[in-house]
């Protein structure tokens, strides 16, 4: 019989295999909140497996589960009008056994809803909707002196780990106890089609990438509370070979981010033609950040690490207070206690092109490294930013030297705020390219546009802004200069 199986060729593909569908009210599930389906959609689940993989089918209803674990070939179906919730008892979501796989968020073993390890051949699809039910979603009591930080027992909505050929797609996401969906050391992932809603608690990420590879994400829509499509790198390996694209994001924090964890490091990451955009939420962020989102577009190396080959382009941000934000520092947090603690990490060979920027707050644009570790080889082509203005005064006016480094901190604009420059602050950088860069303010702003501080080779190339050429740019132990 031919059923669908995801597999990874970045399509839903026909296969002839001896199972077919295997309904979950077949085992036992029941539509109805106040009871639990756990063990029913398990049954289901293994006699997939068992068949030889098929689909196990959450039909039309209201389904309460804790954790559901996939295996190898099978695929969860989400009919229209199904939905999945989360039980709010922390006992229906036992800790995982400790994964070989290690990571900087493992408390030990992991609590999620939807959880694989080491399977292969696996997806979750369908139009309906997985509800974690994240407001309901406590923490486990914290040991009298210790920092669990998001390591404290919240469950994930879908949480794979060290799984191969995994395809996510058409699905609703929302109400997540943490992070919404998190990839840990994965290979051939694609995620398409879906919708991500996620404003109900702490460290609500709409999707995390983390030390995957060959990744696509595209044609979805997300609005979180925190970080919305993140790639992180929290082990030793490394988020490599990612392609993001026709995406709308709207997030609290950082939009589409690379970071903060950065172990492993991050190559080759294309990212193109999606808009950032205020949130829908109508409440005020659980994070009590301001409502206007902080960043755009970030990336950062602050726990050692290489990024290495990263293009940003065709991309419209509206409303941010920091459109870009590009960090090289020296946070150096360990993945694991045993670990030593990294080195500075590297970031090189970045390219952001074709950037439109409206409405922006005044936090300003930035790239910077550290002393003695520049950020190599980066350009800005055709990118228009246009901020709020109206800044009277500030901490840093009319001297960048006051700016500080912050290498150690978590790295995020709100830590500067309102930085010297209005449109774009650069330090500690090897090699910058500004080609048809466009900078101006919506009412008047005191600030100079650019700001170049400790930069080896700055190659200016068609700049405008509301200010005369002399004034638009501050250059400070700027070594080689080339204007046009």
């Amino acid at each position: 019989m031919k059923i669908l199986l995801w597999l990874p060729v970045f399509a839903l593909f026909y296969v002839s295999v001896k199972a077919n569908d295997f309904n979950i009210v077949d085992y036992g599930a029941v539509s109805d909140t106040s009871k639990l389906s756990t063990a029913a959609i398990n049954k289901a689940v293994e006699a997939c497996y068992k068949a030889g993989g098929g689909r196990v089918i959450i039909p039309t209803g209201n389904f309460k589960s804790g954790t559901i674990t996939l295996m190898d070939n099978v695929a969860l179906f989400l009919e229209r009008g199904a939905v999945l919730y989360a039980s709010t008892d922390h006992r229906d979501f036992p800790r995982q056994k400790q994964p070989a796989y290690r990571s900087q968020k493992d408390p030990g073993g992991w609590y999620a809803l939807i959880y694989a390890e080491g399977a292969s051949n696996i997806g979750i699809g369908g139009p309906g909707t997985i509800d974690g039910q994240g407001a309901k979603q406590v923490p486990l009591p914290t040991p009298p002196g210790a920092v669990y930080e998001d390591r404290d027992g919240r469950p994930r909505n879908i949480l794979f780990i060290s799984c191969r050929k995994v395809t996510v797609e058409d699905v609703t996401m929302q109400s997540s106890g943490i992070w919404n969906q998190h990839y840990l050391n994965c290979d051939n992932v694609v995620i398409d089609k879906i919708y991500v809603y996620n404003h109900s608690n702490r460290n609500n990420d709409a999707i995390d990438i983390d030390g995957c590879r060959h990744v696509v994400i595209s044609n979805s829509i997300m609005d979180t509370d925190d970080d919305g499509i993140t790639l992180k790198s929290t082990g030793a390996a490394a988020t490599e070979h990612v392609v993001i694209t026709n995406c709308i994001v709207s997030s609290f924090c950082a939009a589409i981010k690379c970071g903060t964890e950065s172990t492993g490091g991050f190559k080759n990451i294309q990212i193109s033609n999606c808009i950032v955009k205020p949130s829908v939420c109508p409440t005020e962020p659980v994070f009590k950040t301001p409502r206007i989102g902080q960043v755009g577009i970030a990336l950062e190396i602050v726990d050692g690490g290489v990024m290495d080959g990263v293009t940003v382009s065709n991309i419209t941000i509206e409303g941010t207070a920091c459109p870009i934000y590009v960090r090289l520092g020296n946070r150096a947090r360990k993945h694991t206690d045993a670990a030593p603690e990294p080195p500075r990490g590297k970031m090189r060979n970045i390219s952001l092109s074709d950037i439109n920027v409206y409405d922006a707050g005044n936090y300003s644009s930035s790239i910077t490294g550290i002393p003695g570790s520049p950020i190599e080889n980066i350009t800005l082509n055709n990118v228009r930013i246009v901020n709020k203005g109206g800044v009277q005064q500030g901490e840093y006016m009319g001297d960048p030297l006051k700016v500080p480094e912050l290498e150690k901190e978590y790295p995020a604009p709100d830590r500067w705020k309102n930085l010297p420059s209005s449109g774009l602050f650069i330090r500690h950088v090897e090699d910058i390219a500004l080609r048809d860069v466009t900078l101006g303010s919506q009412m008047a702003d005191p600030r100079v546009p650019v700001i170049a501080d400790d930069v080896a080779r700055l190659d200016i190339s068609n700049l405008r802004s509301d200010r005369g050429d002399e004034k638009a740019v501050q250059l400070i132990k700027v070594g080689r200069v080339k204007r046009q």
